[in-house]
């Protein structure tokens, strides 16, 4: 981790021994019971004790030495959000069909007003202006749903380019299997339609 970047580590029902590991390499651990993408992001969120949060996939396919890249137009006032575009550094990342659902998504986005082509997997904004963003979806359409009230409340949102590269290992939910996928999107379609 970056220096000045204290890691927190949201466990909502692993079965393996992440929990763990994250404690012995320093990362602060908090239980979630409820599951979902949503409700672990939010649980740090709440944890965090910072004025600045990050939110970055913890399974390897993105380096923490992006998050100073990440903060910088925040923390200097130039954005209120910023996001990892995720730019592929590794063969047979990401598969088709998250390829597709995710450029579905950033087109809805922009849209609706969010100038994006990722949904976001890394964010930095402040702690407290994300809060009171209150974004309510707990499964995989949190980030769409941040994006989308960001984008009414006219926050300023820049995507910075991030190397997107292999996990570390285990198997995603959502790039994992096409039904994972189809969740994904399913959740997402969902926060699209209430915010009609």
């Amino acid at each position: 981790m970056p220096r000045g970047c204290h890691p927190v580590v949201v466990d909502n029902g692993s079965t393996d021994a992440t929990a763990e590991v994250a404690r012995v390499c320093g990362a602060r651990v908090v239980s979630e019971p409820r599951r979902g993408y949503g409700a672990a992001v939010h649980a740090g969120i709440l944890a965090a004790r910072g004025a600045f949060v990050a939110v970055l996939d913890a399974d390897g396919s993105m380096d923490p030495a992006v998050l100073p890249d990440l903060l910088r137009p925040v923390a200097e006032g130039r954005a209120d959000l910023v996001v990892g575009r995720r730019r592929v550094a590794e063969r047979g990342v990401q598969p088709w069909h998250t390829r597709a659902g995710n450029a579905a998504v950033a087109w809805q986005l922009r849209r609706r007003g969010a100038p994006v082509h990722d949904i976001a997997a890394a964010r930095v904004a402040r702690r407290d202006e994300l809060l009171g963003l209150d974004v309510r979806d707990r499964g995989f359409g949190y980030p769409l749903e941040l994006l989308l009230r960001a984008a009414r409340a006219r926050w300023r949102i820049q995507e910075v380019d991030i190397a997107y590269r292999a996990r570390a290992g285990g198997r995603s939910k959502v790039s994992g299997s096409v039904r994972g996928t189809v969740r994904a999107v399913r959740d997402m379609t969902r926060v699209v339609v209430r915010a009609r």
